[in-house]
């Protein structure tokens, strides 16, 4: 969808997806849904039960994004300490992006946070 220059994409995928916060793999997914915005990396965002949310301690941040809704995050923690607001999902995003409710999505900018595509980096 382009909506004045800014274009964004859900598209559902099969590729292995795997996300590491340090030595500790938080997430194995065959199924992502990968999200393609205009001036930002591609999105993996992947089903709650493909991920060790029992890992998760939830975070009082929230962001907006006015192109997909109201954002929460969390932090999680591995024997290495904690990685803080990696992780994110819209529980109520905007129709235009629905395929993503409820997913969660890795912040891989962030230090020491990896995923891996079909067992390249991504």
């Amino acid at each position: 969808m382009n909506t004045k220059g800014h274009d964004i994409e859900v598209t559902p995928g099969s590729d292995q997806v795997v996300v590491r916060i340090k030595d500790t793999v938080v997430a194995t997914s065959s199924r992502p849904v990968v999200l393609t915005e205009t001036g930002c990396p591609a999105r993996y965002y992947l089903p709650p039960e493909d991920v060790k949310t029992d890992l998760f301690r939830p975070s009082a941040t929230t962001s907006h994004c006015p192109f997909k809704g109201d954002a929460r995050y969390w932090s999680v923690e591995t024997g290495d300490g904690v990685a803080e607001d990696v992780v994110w999902s819209y529980p109520e995003p905007f129709p235009r992006v629905e395929e993503i409710t409820g997913l969660l999505a890795f912040w891989t900018e962030k230090p020491g946070v990896t995923l891996e595509v079909n067992g390249q980096p991504a």
